[in-house]
């Protein structure tokens, strides 16, 4: 199964490859900004776009959605969820650091779900990483980074925020999330490379 990355986020796509390409798997990327349906789903948003996708490719593809969840956002619990692009919040980092500046309850999470699609089967996976919203702004621009929201996010166990740490540091942060990428790397490996065939979840 020879797999396409589309995601119009290109720093979206380095995070893949770069897990991908730790465990030998070649993956190819199509930079596209698929549409999403208006709905506060990341589930069905991403099988949409995984649909769409292979509608564009005709083979293969797998997309990643992520929502992003604030406990007490004011007059508004779990904000935005799977609208975290479309409302902005993910663009305008100072603009929620000012709607949350009187918030003390600042936890909130990131949930992330892959589809991959192959034309007849869609397989799901799923990644949850927790943690706080920091007071101010910290850490500088990052290739690699799959929002903006890596300036203002601390992960649980932790000090600082994704955009602060190095690649180590992210990488082996104390958080216990569970990451998209890995457990749909696993699968892959377990379920096609080394069967050589797809296995129906």
């Amino acid at each position: 199964m020879n797999l396409t990355f589309v995601s119009g986020n290109y720093g979206k796509f380095v995070s893949v490859r770069d897990s991908f390409m730790e465990e030998g798997i070649d993956i190819n990327y199509l930079d596209y900004d698929l549409e999403e349906p208006d709905v506060n789903d990341i589930s069905y948003i991403s099988k949409a776009k995984a649909f769409n996708a292979y509608l564009i490719l005709k083979s293969p593809v797998f997309v990643i959605d992520s929502g992003f969840y604030i406990v007490n956002y004011p007059e508004n619990p779990m904000y935005p969820g799977a609208f975290v692009k479309r409302s902005g919040v993910s663009s305008d980092v100072n603009g929620l650091l000012e709607t949350m500046r009187d918030v003390k309850n600042r936890e909130c999470y990131f949930l992330d779900c892959l589809t991959v699609y192959d034309g007849e089967n869609y397989y799901q996976f799923y990644g949850k990483s927790e943690g706080t919203i920091s007071e101010v702004v910290r850490g500088c621009e990052l290739k690699k980074a799959k929002s903006n929201l890596w300036k203002v996010f601390i992960p649980k166990n932790c000090d600082k925020t994704l955009a602060e740490m190095s690649d180590y540091e992210r990488e082996n942060r104390p958080d216990g999330r569970t990451s998209v990428t890995h457990e749909f790397i696993n699968w892959y490996k377990n379920n096609y490379i080394n069967t050589k065939k797809l296995m129906k979840l």
